[in-house]
C-alpha cells in the first residue's frame, strides 16, 4: 500500500474566501484498489482468510469502482473472485469488466430486477448453492468490517482541520469518517444519487451498529447530484478539466468530480468562516474514467 499524502490548494478563490483546503490523495493508495475500496476490502479480506474463504462473491453496475477494486484484491492477494453484474452482457467488454476478468474475475450477469434482490436471505442462500463457500461482499462493498477500514482514513490526516468531506455513494466511506471522528470536526457528505436524503438514515445506523454512538457533527449536502447517479452537466465536465489543470488531481464525475464541485460551490457562497481549514477526500474511482469516455464520446 502506498501513502495517501495531503495535498494543500492553491486557488485565487480559497485565498478571497479567507479559507485553506487541502485533498487526501486517498487515490494513490494503490494503483488498481484505490481510494475507499482499499480501505472497505482491507478487513473483509482479512476476515475472508480468517474464516478459510478462497472465493469472494460481489456484486456491481458494469462500471463499479468496487467490481474492478476486488477483481484486482482477488488477484493480488491470492483469491478466486465472482462477479454478479446487474444487466445483460454487452460485447466487447467495457474497459471495467475487461479489466475484472484480466484479473481473474468471473462474471455473472442478472437481470435487473433479481439484482434487487441481491440483499435478501433467499436469493443469498441461493448463490451459496450455486457457487459454494464463497465470501460474501455487498454491493459498493459497505459492512461494518468496511466501516472499520474507512475509520482509519481520519487516523492518517496529520493537521488541525476544521471541516472533513466525502462523496456519498452507498455511504459506508462517510459512516466511517463519521465514526473515526468520534464526535470532533465537522463531516459533510456530498451524495452523488438524485434524492440523497435516504442516505442519512444508512449512515446513522451504520455508526451506530459500529460504534454503539450517535454523532450530530455532520450532515448531508444533497444539492450537488447533478440530475441523478451517473448523470453529469457540461458545466460538471468543465470544472473538472479546469481543477485538474490547475491542481494537477484528476477526478471523476461519479463521486468526486461532483463532491468537489459542491465544495467550490459552498465556499463561494461563504459557507465557510474565514480561517477555516477543510480537508476533502479523494476516494479514488480513476478506473471508471475510460468507460465514462467511451459511453458518452467525452472525456471522463
Amino acid at each position: 500500500m502506498e501513502e495517501a499524502p495531503l495535498q494543500k490548494l492553491e486557488d485565487k478563490l480559497l485565498q478571497e474566501q479567507g479559507v485553506e483546503l487541502w485533498v487526501k490523495r486517498e487515490d494513490l493508495l494503490h494503483p488498481h484498489i484505490s481510494g475507499n475500496k482499499w480501505r472497505k476490502l482491507k478487513y473483509n479480506l482479512q476476515e475472508a482468510k480468517r474464516l478459510g474463504h478462497y472465493t469472494l462473491l460481489t456484486f456491481g453496475g458494469a462500471y463499479s469502482n468496487h467490481i474492478a477494486a476486488t477483481a484486482a484484491a482477488g488477484k493480488e492477494y491470492g483469491f478466486k473472485t465472482i462477479g454478479i453484474i446487474r444487466g445483460e452482457e454487452h460485447l466487447p467488454l467495457n474497459p471495467t469488466l475487461s479489466f475484472a476478468a484480466s484479473c481473474g474475475m468471473e462474471l455473472h450477469y442478472i437481470s435487473r430486477e433479481k439484482y434487487r434482490q441481491k440483499s435478501e436471505p433467499g436469493f443469498q442462500e441461493e448463490l451459496l448453492q450455486t457457487f459454494g463457500e464463497v465470501y460474501l461482499l455487498p454491493e459498493g462493498g459497505t459492512n461494518l468490517l468496511a466501516v472499520k477500514g474507512c475509520a482509519e482514513i481520519v487516523q492518517d490526516i496529520d493537521i488541525q482541520y476544521d471541516y472533513i468531506c466525502c462523496a456519498l455513494g452507498t455511504g459506508g466511506t462517510f459512516a466511517g469518517i463519521v465514526a473515526g471522528l468520534a464526535g470532533e470536526h465537522n463531516a459533510l457528505g456530498f451524495p452523488a444519487l438524485k434524492g440523497g436524503e435516504f442516505l442519512q438514515q444508512e449512515v446513522e445506523q451504520l455508526v451506530q451498529a459500529y460504534s454503539g454512538q450517535h454523532y450530530g457533527n455532520w450532515q448531508l449536502i444533497t444539492d450537488y447530484h447533478f440530475g441523478g447517479y451517473a448523470k453529469v452537466k457540461p458545466e460538471l465536465l468543465a470544472f473538472m478539466d479546469t481543477f485538474e489543470q490547475q491542481h494537477g488531481i484528476p477526478l471523476e464525475p461519479i463521486y468526486t468530480g461532483k463532491m468537489m464541485y459542491g465544495l467550490f460551490d459552498l465556499i463561494r457562497q461563504g459557507y465557510f468562516e474565514r480561517g477555516s481549514r477543510i480537508v476533502a477526500v479523494h476516494t479514488g474511482g480513476l478506473q471508471g474514467n475510460a468507460g465514462f469516455k467511451q459511453r458518452l464520446g467525452v472525456r471522463g
